[in-house]
């Protein structure tokens, strides 16, 4: 009687254990502006119309799909480190904003979601009065 578990492929040895029934997580940078969140997401190769962005008061998801134009099979490739495939992120905003007035642009392979603060959570500088 065998007391080992069954072994789990090892993705560094077969690779095509790795690349089936996988999502990529989409890397993103967020910083603001007095006025603004700006999401910036690198997502060269793809599409417009395999991208979708939407937006609530609380959170920002964008997915996408990079399709790969390469009919090469699998076994043919000694090394594959560009992600192919569908992939997805969703961030939570850190501050209320209008998703009504959100902005996405697509340039040189770059989204840029510009998304309007609430003015209630907008940075205000007070003068400090003495006596």
């Amino acid at each position: 009687m065998n007391n080992h578990p069954a072994q789990e492929p090892n993705p560094l040895v077969d690779p095509t254990e790795w690349m089936e029934e996988y999502e990529g997580q989409l890397a993103i940078d967020v910083y603001q502006t007095p006025e603004n969140i700006i999401i910036k997401a690198p997502i060269a190769g793809v599409q417009q119309e395999d991208l979708e962005v939407s937006i609530t008061d609380e959170q920002i998801s964008i997915k996408g799909e990079r399709h790969d134009a390469q009919s090469e099979s699998v076994e043919s490739y000694m090394v594959q480190e560009c992600y192919w495939g569908s992939f997805s992120r969703v961030y939570r905003l850190p501050v209320a904003v209008d998703s009504d007035k959100a902005q996405a642009h697509l340039i040189n392979g770059i989204l840029t979601v510009t998304i309007p603060k609430t003015a209630k959570t907008r940075t205000r500088t007070l003068s400090v009065q003495v006596g």
